[in-house]
């Protein structure tokens, strides 16, 4: 085997079976709870599905796929996940040979006598040159692949975080309708409220007129209708936060909102089940945090990397001559190669200190995966828990409401026949408003506890999500377009 063969073997065997310097990633153990603390004693496992569409509303279906194409959040991450793309793609071709192509055409005028001239030759000449250069880094620590892998993982968390925006949005925009149909009923409930009470003021006003009732019954029934009358405004304004606040989240500028269904009408979800360990694998942000823990790990490699050699080759091959009509002639041919090793010696503490901060930086990386596990399971059991005691409570100010009704109308009826005084029938009346504008509240709240659990529990459901976006990207990272209302096409 000729010495050169030799050479080109041994550079490749290096590329081949060169050693990575620094650890290689393994999932950190992880001590997760058997069973979540306050799990559901009947749960169904449709954590991979449409979640929202069992509110059976189609204006929250429309208002989520809307969100879902023109969310600006959403595309802010998507092009997030572009710059990490390339980013990668950057850091990669370090790996392989850099080739380019170079020409080059040159007049000159050189003093007669010059000692550059040969003999015969007149003071201006012509130079003529075009050559392919190539230069590659030899990885034989490493250091490359390291940057690569750091730069793929980053591409992987930033995918990850894209998901993550997706999980967050679609919850957001149930919760925000969920709020604002509850206001809706509040709203109804005052305006009714209103009106009885001023049916009741007019009434006052004319058994005042006949010297029926007292004045202090009459102030206090006006009273009663001016505080039930103050609550509208306030409603109202609350409803149109909230509908600047989904236009927002639909791409929008602010505008009204359509609603398909009252309070009442949306059905109830079902619980979704599953092991608290699955949350590493359902949960985007957590499979996020861990890529980013894999990108920090491998820069540790990177970093000892510089501690070693750094060879690279570079090469040359070409024409030039001093007449066009000679350039590619066999006499003009030009080529030339050459190999170089750098070797640090003293850096002053530099690759050192890079070394350290890649290690430091790692550590940050693992307690933040850490502590995002541990955060994942009190938002799950944050969930389930609000989700129970908020559905206690709506059954028990249901059964209050009912209650005060008909404490109201026994203390009317009381109060016509003259056994009691009107201020028993304000008392109930005005406990009967509070206790239904607290029961829709509730209602609301239990709706927005499993809206909760569905964003806490994470699972496939994101995907199915992201299916209705404009652009899907898959787990590579590549880019899949589609139009909203097509299957992805690869």
């Amino acid at each position: 085997m000729k010495p050169s063969s030799r050479v080109i073997v041994l550079i490749v065997s290096s590329m081949l079976g060169g050693c990575l310097l620094g650890p290689n990633y393994e999932r950190p153990a992880i001590e997760t709870p058997d069973s979540f603390r306050f799990a559901a004693q009947q749960s169904n496992e449709i954590a991979n599905t449409a979640w929202w569409e069992q509110f059976q509303d189609p204006a929250l279906n429309q208002l989520i796929a809307i969100a879902l194409r023109e969310n600006k959040d959403v595309k802010i991450a998507a092009a997030r996940v572009d710059e990490f793309l390339g980013q990668f793609q950057v850091t990669r071709s370090q790996l392989f040979p850099q080739v380019g192509l170079g020409a080059n055409a040159e007049r000159e005028r050189l003093p007669i006598g010059s000692a550059q001239l040969p003999p015969g030759v007149g003071t201006v000449i012509n130079q003529y040159q075009l050559a392919l250069n190539a230069s590659w880094e030899i990885d034989v620590f490493g250091r490359l692949r390291r940057q690569t892998e750091s730069a793929r993982a980053s591409l992987l968390a930033s995918e990850e975080g894209r998901r993550a925006t997706i999980l967050s949005l679609v919850a957001s925009v149930a919760s925000t309708y969920i709020t604002l149909v509850s206001l809706d009923r509040q709203l109804d409930i005052a305006r009714a409220t209103v009106k009885s009470r001023q049916e009741s003021v007019i009434v006052f006003g004319l058994r005042f007129q006949y010297g029926e009732v007292s004045q202090m019954e009459l102030a206090q029934s006006q009273s009663e209708y001016q505080a039930a009358l103050a609550t509208i405004p306030q409603l109202e304004q609350q409803i149109a936060t909230q509908e600047n606040a989904l236009s927002i989240l639909l791409g929008r500028n602010p505008q009204g909102i359509a609603r398909d269904r009252e309070l009442d009408d949306l059905a109830t979800p079902q619980v979704p089940e599953g092991l608290p360990s699955e949350l590493l694998t359902r949960r985007p942000d957590l499979r996020q945090a861990e890529q980013n823990l894999i990108a920090a790990n491998a820069q540790i490699g990177a970093a000892r990397a510089l501690y070693f050699p750094s060879i690279s080759l570079t090469g040359l091959f070409g024409t030039a001559s001093t007449q066009f009509s000679q350039l590619f002639t066999g006499a003009a041919r030009v080529w030339s190669f050459a190999g170089a090793v750098t070797q640090p010696i003293f850096t002053g503490g530099a690759i050192s200190g890079q070394v350290k901060a890649a290690e430091a930086q790692q550590q940050q990386a693992l307690f933040s995966y850490e502590k995002a596990i541990q955060v994942a399971f009190q938002d799950v059991d944050d969930s389930l828990i609000t989700l129970t005691k908020s559905r206690e409570a709506r059954d028990v100010q249901g059964r209050q409401v009912d209650a005060l009704r008909t404490y109201a109308n026994l203390a009317r009826l009381r109060y016509e026949g003259g056994y009691t005084s009107y201020i028993e029938v304000l008392d109930a009346e005005r406990s009967l408003f509070q206790s239904q504008l607290s029961y829709t509240q509730t209602q609301a709240a239990a709706l927005n506890a499993m809206v909760s659990l569905y964003k806490a529990m994470g699972g496939g459901w994101v995907a199915e999500a992201e299916q209705r976006t404009a652009v899907v990207y898959d787990t590579r990272g590549a880019v899949v377009k589609r139009d909203a209302k097509d299957e992805p096409s690869p």
